[in-house]
């Protein structure tokens, strides 16, 4: 009876390792690179860091395009996501202005610590307040100023000239192609070491996803 709680007991703290294992490989994670080959739904392409990557991809896979904007592109009400380093003035310096599409509207809306493109970075997704565009305003060197509302509050966006500015279109299954740049926010590992994901964005006319 004591040998059988021990293998029981043994048994059961090997699943439990193996489960916890499983669950932390689970974890979604960002992948970004560029496209080498397309077969079917498998992705192969090679990461910024140089490690190959094979991505798997639903037949209704999400795909949105990455097209290459400026700060001119930033209109009043247009709804926009800026990654960037907040000021001591309180206004935030953007590293990145992701410009979406009008069917994009109200995605990830709000203000948040914890950006991966810059220590100590936020993320503001929000709309361009008609009229709210400040303009350059002397605290911010002179470059362009955006008020961005969401539903919580608002920020004032400054937009240096050396952000990286994009703008989001609705993408199709024809964008994925070789030599395409592509980034994806939440790509699953599987046991095999390829990996999954429901949602691509893919560069195109020299976009390129951050």
């Amino acid at each position: 009876m004591k040998t059988s709680r021990i293998l029981t007991a043994t048994a059961l703290v090997a699943a439990f390792a193996v489960s916890t294992a499983y669950a932390q490989q689970q974890q979604p994670q960002r992948l970004s690179g560029t496209i080498e080959k397309v077969e079917g739904n498998i992705v192969t392409g090679k990461a910024r860091d140089g490690a190959a990557i094979t991505l798997k991809l639903p037949d209704n896979v999400v795909v949105t395009a990455v097209l290459p904007a400026t700060v001119a592109d930033i209109k009043p009400g247009a709804y926009i996501g800026s990654g960037a380093t907040p000021q001591a003035d309180g206004s935030q310096k953007a590293v990145e202005v992701h410009i979406f599409a009008e069917s994009q509207r109200g995605q990830g809306d709000g203000h948040r610590p914890g950006w991966y493109g810059t220590p100590n970075g936020t993320m503001t997704n929000g709309a361009v307040e008609p009229g709210g565009t400040v303009g350059a305003a002397a605290t911010s060197g002179g470059d362009p100023v955006f008020v961005v509302k969401y539903k919580e509050g608002d920020k004032r966006i400054v937009v240096p000239s050396n952000a990286h500015i994009v703008r989001y279109e609705v993408g199709s299954k024809s964008d994925i192609k070789a030599g395409a740049p592509f980034a994806t926010q939440a790509a699953v590992k599987q046991t095999d070491g390829s990996f999954t994901a429901e949602r691509i964005n893919v560069g195109k006319n020299g976009g390129r996803p951050f």
